[in-house]
């Protein structure tokens, strides 16, 4: 089974930046990152089976190493379509 391509932009806050940083690249391989204030801001693409997976394991993978982190996506998947969430909640679809 073939995953979908999702190009993902994000924001992630967190009230431990210092601790999140080094773990970024590990969870977002490939991706630009770059810091806003007390942000980061991801953008990148990411292989998987939905959007709702995919941002599933990007949080669980952040909150494992700092438990107040929060995420702000959009996923937008190759044909358009785009899932937007906060955090593991799915706040609205459409498309582009």
């Amino acid at each position: 089974m073939t995953g979908n391509r999702f190009r993902l932009v994000a924001r992630v806050s967190t009230d431990s930046p210092e601790r999140i940083r080094p773990i970024l690249r590990d969870v977002f391989p490939g991706a630009q990152i770059r810091g806003e204030g007390a942000e980061f801001v991801i953008e990148t693409t990411m292989e998987g089976g939905s959007a709702k997976d995919l941002n599933r394991t990007v949080l669980s993978a952040l909150r494992k190493v700092e438990k107040r982190t929060r995420l702000r996506a959009e996923w937008t998947r190759e044909d358009d379509q785009v899932y937007r969430f906060f955090d593991y909640v799915l706040k609205s679809t459409g498309r582009k």
